[in-house]
């Protein structure tokens, strides 16, 4: 007897301001299950969690706002441009991010064993986590479209745009850790047809026989 399809856990990942819920919206409608590491790592980080008391710990009571929740924008300036702080901070949080993404994937097959996880992670490259995903998914805009984004969407200048930028890993580096790319510099229609494609290439990768996960292929660092 042929065996039953079983879940697939794929990574989807790319650059700042690249459209990465946009795909990750429309692989929902088609029946992903959808998994927010920036949901996951907002959690970790709520009142009374062992991961705010680390960054405290770390960084001091100035990254509190007075109800005792984390000021995020406070704690986005101390490690912005300094790439050691923000080492630390996600060797802080990164293993309660782990542990929550694994707590939720075990939920989903739960009830749905043979579903197609989508777990949005910006910095999936960056934080050597291909490790956990059996496809990788990158969804490419082009620097200059990023640059414009983000100064359309967050008001800002085009140098703070650029220097944002330069804090993750360049688009180009991270096609080659692809399985699939997403071009998501043109009109969404055509965003919408790669993803309808992608989805049927995962539900036929779903039903391959499959006896391993994909082992890392090097830290981007």
């Amino acid at each position: 007897m042929p065996e039953q399809p079983s879940h697939v856990i794929v990574g989807l990942t790319g650059g700042i301001a690249g459209g990465k819920s946009t795909v990750s919206m429309m692989l929902g409608e088609l029946g992903a299950q959808l998994v927010d590491f920036d949901v996951l790592a907002r959690k970790v980080v709520n009142p009374g969690t062992p991961g705010l008391a680390r960054i405290v710990d770390r960084f001091g009571e100035q990254v509190l706002l007075p109800d005792g929740s984390l000021d995020r924008q406070r704690l986005g300036e101390i490690v912005f441009r300094d790439r050691k702080k923000r080492r630390t901070l996600e060797q802080l949080i990164h293993p309660d991010i782990y542990q929550a993404f694994v707590g939720q994937v075990s939920q989903i097959t739960a009830d749905k064993p043979d579903a197609i996880i989508v777990a949005e992670v910006p910095l999936l490259v960056e934080v050597n986590l291909i490790h956990l995903f059996e496809i990788i998914v990158l969804v490419y805009t082009s620097r200059q479209v990023q640059i414009e984004r983000l100064m359309d969407r967050q008001d800002m200048t085009r140098r703070t745009a650029a220097e944002m930028l330069e804090t993750q890993l360049p688009i180009e580096e991270k096609k080659k850790y692809a399985d699939h790319i997403v071009y998501n510099d043109g009109s969404l229609e055509s965003t919408r047809r790669q993803v309808q494609a992608l989805w049927e290439e995962l539900v036929a990768f779903q039903l391959q026989p499959r006896n391993m996960k994909h082992v890392p292929r090097g830290d981007s660092r």
